[in-house]
């Protein structure tokens, strides 16, 4: 098949990397700006162009599709398929009339659960058991086009964001080499009494509320590892909380029931959360050990209670 790629994270890249390696024609790939990046915040290109790049693939990085003179450059491409992957523009439908066989997308999730931005995050939050990667016949709606592919993941009890995008990511890559092998695929429309929307992270979210369950609080410390991490604050400093587990325990949330280095158990609504990996502002990740080494934490003392939402 002759393709133009759209993708810009390293998820994409999986999946770019897949269909150069089953042989594939791909003359054109889409991806985002250089961003700056870490910190001397030079300009830094994504996953998706590095290897773009090293493939000898021409890269293309518009800040819009809406205008003809991009239009036209994909259009000289003359892809029998269009293939999408985390790319993070809106095509319009011109752009998704142009290739012979469409658009296809690979998404993180079992559509129409979890359509948009963050499904991976919001599935781990949720308690969501299983997820999946589906792949989608592109529509002008937000994900609401039908599946062509779909094969379902278990979500392990300790998975994180980030080890659940790499077992997607290897999943959707191999989802996605098989789709193009088969098409056309049948269409199947997607069920819209399932739909639910896994919005943009917002590091509003972060803070750590004591007063949920431990099992919520491990959920949120997971599903935002490693971005934005969730937060917390005690005795003035703020801390970030990369790693912990759901243990029983009680007393007034919020409050320090044990701090040794197996680890820093804090007292929430219901059961109790040790803390095992924490990070001061400006610090490093220490495991519990190394981090009370350096700084003391006295049981009794109370973790700061975020304002209720």
């Amino acid at each position: 098949m002759n393709i133009v790629f759209a993708g810009t994270p390293e998820f994409a890249a999986r999946a770019l990397a897949a269909l150069y390696e089953a042989g594939h024609s791909i003359p054109l790939v889409l991806t985002q700006p250089d961003r700056p990046a870490g910190r001397g915040m030079a300009l830094q290109a994504s996953p998706v162009k590095q290897l773009a790049l090293a493939r000898g693939s021409e890269v293309f990085q518009p800040v819009s599709l809406k205008d003809a003179e991009a239009q036209e450059r994909v259009r000289q491409a003359g892809a029998d398929v269009m293939v999408v992957a985390a790319y993070g523009l809106i095509l319009p439908q011109s752009v998704l009339d142009m290739p012979r066989l469409g658009c296809l997308n690979i998404h993180a999730s079992l559509l129409p659960r979890w359509r948009g931005a963050a499904p991976i995050h919001r599935a781990i939050l949720a308690g969501d058991r299983q997820t999946g990667v589906c792949i989608m016949q592109m529509e002008a709606g937000l994900d609401t086009g039908p599946v062509l592919l779909s094969e379902a993941l278990d979500i392990d009890a300790r998975d994180t964001a980030s080890s659940l995008h790499d077992k997607l990511a290897v999943q959707g890559a191999r989802l996605i080499v098989d789709a193009i092998g088969r098409l056309p695929l049948p269409a199947v429309v997607q069920d819209v009494s399932g739909v639910t929307y896994a919005a943009k992270l917002d590091k509003g979210e972060a803070p750590l509320d004591w007063r949920r369950s431990a099992e919520e609080l491990d959920r949120q410390v997971r599903a935002f590892n490693p971005f934005p991490g969730t937060t917390a604050v005690l005795d003035g400093a703020a801390l970030k909380i990369w790693q912990a587990f759901p243990v029983e325990g009680n007393g007034v949330p919020g409050t320090v029931l044990a701090a040794d280095k197996q680890g820093i158990v804090v007292a929430c609504g219901s059961g109790a959360l040790r803390l095992t990996e924490l990070q001061k502002a400006g610090g490093k990740r220490l495991p519990v050990a190394q981090f009370l080494a350096g700084n003391g934490v006295a049981v009794g003392a109370s973790f700061v209670l975020p304002k209720a939402s």
